[in-house]
């Protein structure tokens, strides 16, 4: 099996909620592959985003570049609706002045249909997810 970023747009994933949204900065960039790109938050927590892989996928490492942000929930769902999401990964990120925070984190038990990302907290009033990478493989198409 090839492991690929499950989370790319070109991958067949996409965006099917975020909290807040600016036309600016849409919840889009998170997976266009860009890091140059981003979603901003509009100021109150939590925040959150759902990334729909349209897949089974099997997740072994996350990736997350962002901007100010404190704590991080990322839970999963193997329902074939973004429903029955289990906490999966809580991390508090460190503060990188005038830098993006590039988190790294290897997953266990990583089967999943559907990621919602939450953001509990963040340094200032606005933070912002420039990328979210998940690498792994595709259990089972939905075709």
């Amino acid at each position: 099996m090839r492991k690929a970023d499950l989370c790319l747009s070109s991958e067949g994933a996409e965006v099917i909620l975020a909290t807040s949204s600016d036309e600016k900065h849409p919840p889009e960039n998170i997976i266009d592959g860009n890091a140059e790109t981003f979603w901003t938050t509009t100021g109150m927590f939590p925040q959150e985003f759902i990334i729909c892989f349209h897949k089974h996928v099997k997740i072994e490492k996350i990736i997350i570049q962002s901007y100010l942000v404190r704590t991080l929930r990322v839970e999963k769902s193997t329902s074939k609706e973004p429903v029955g999401f289990e906490q999966w990964i809580e991390k508090d990120l460190v503060h990188t002045e005038g830098q993006l925070q590039n988190e790294e984190i290897m997953a266990h038990d990583g089967h999943a249909t559907y990621l919602r990302v939450i953001i509990l907290s963040a340094f200032d009033h606005f933070a912002s997810v420039h990328s979210i990478s998940a690498e792994g493989t595709v259990v089972l198409n939905f075709s």
